[in-house]
């Protein structure tokens, strides 16, 4: 439904310590920060690790282990959260081809969503 628009193009960028861009959850309710159960980002084929894997929402950042206790904070629909990934050196320029799942939990769900986007990105100057 809204995986086409996960990824906000133009976002990537090399940050200290590895690379990030801005993400949207695919979800259209907006989700509590315990109900994501996971993120993975591919880059140019190469998984990043789980424990590399970084969210910012509204100025704080989370392990995805910290997230599972999360119960003050949310992902709203269409909020543009900082997904980073630490990555010595960053990315080289020019194109990547990212993928960004979310896999969440909504009780409601007789089964738990994975949704994805993948898309070309240029490194932003």
């Amino acid at each position: 439904m809204m995986d086409n628009k996960m990824i906000v193009e133009g976002s990537l960028r090399n940050v200290e310590g590895g690379f990030a861009f801005l993400g949207r959850l695919p979800y259209y309710r907006g989700l509590g920060l315990s109900m994501i159960e996971d993120i993975q980002i591919t880059v140019d084929g190469e998984t990043i690790a789980r424990e590399d894997v970084r969210f910012t929402v509204r100025g704080k950042t989370y392990t995805l282990d910290e997230m599972e206790t999360v119960y003050d904070n949310r992902w709203n629909f269409g909020e543009k959260a900082l997904i980073s990934a630490l990555k010595p050196g960053g990315l080289g320029a020019g194109g990547h081809e990212v993928t960004f799942a979310v896999r969440y939990r909504v009780s409601y769900l007789p089964f738990v969503p994975t949704t994805k986007d993948t898309k070309e990105l240029a490194l932003a100057a």
